[in-house]
């Protein structure tokens, strides 16, 4: 007699953490249904309420942080109606900080962040997101990072890639990780999975600032 089944239950596992099969399908249906809903109002932001929002996240982050010479940041460059913080990472720049983008080297992996500075030249990524076109790797001590949506615990609900998550475990420390989103991204919870990675602190588009338990 032949088992075609996954030897010692291989396939209820994922990076090595044991998840229900059931679960797991809820779970990734109830995101879908929030990023559907959290991408829609993001849509309807007017350009106007989307510049002030980006204002007062970056406002609150330089009261926030203050990056010494060298010290390496990473953050991101808008897409898809996310806040605009290009005008503080110029700033920390012109302070001495070493600002990073994240760049997708290969799909379902961990990122790599690569050194950003102003005016310097961009190219086409994965999904046609600009990316340093000189690529010069750096290991992020505070990470900026995009998200849909953030529950009371701190985790972060992206835009389902995973790949915040994979890069945050594969780094060898933890950086001081930081959460941007707008002021209608609060959730109840996103029902965290065992690969989860929660943020330290968020930052909402209203002005608020909260500090996560991890």
């Amino acid at each position: 007699m032949h088992d075609d089944s996954d030897p010692c239950f291989a396939h209820l596992l994922v990076n090595g953490n044991p998840v229900d099969p059931t679960t797991r399908r809820d779970v990734a249906r109830f995101r879908r249904a929030e990023r559907t809903r959290l991408m829609h109002l993001r849509r309807k932001l007017p350009s106007d309420e989307l510049a002030a929002q980006s204002a007062r996240v970056a406002e609150v982050l330089s009261g926030l942080l203050t990056p010494g010479k060298g010290t390496p940041v990473a953050a991101y460059w808008p897409i898809r109606g996310e806040l605009d913080l290009r005008p503080w990472m110029q700033a920390i720049h012109e302070q001495g900080a070493q600002v990073a983008l994240p760049v997708v080297i290969e799909k379902n992996a961990p990122v790599e962040f690569h050194l950003w500075r102003p005016g310097s030249p961009l190219k086409r990524g994965i999904w046609n997101i600009p990316v340093p076109a000189e690529g010069i790797p750096l290991t992020p001590e505070i990470v900026i990072s995009p998200l849909l949506g953030i529950d009371s615990a701190g985790y972060r609900l992206g835009n389902g890639g995973g790949y915040y998550d994979r890069t945050l475990a594969a780094l060898p420390q933890m950086p001081h990780v930081i959460g941007i989103g707008h002021d209608f991204c609060r959730m109840e919870t996103i029902f965290p999975m065992p690969w989860d990675m929660p943020m330290r602190q968020s930052i909402l588009g209203d002005g608020s600032m909260r500090d996560h338990a991890i």
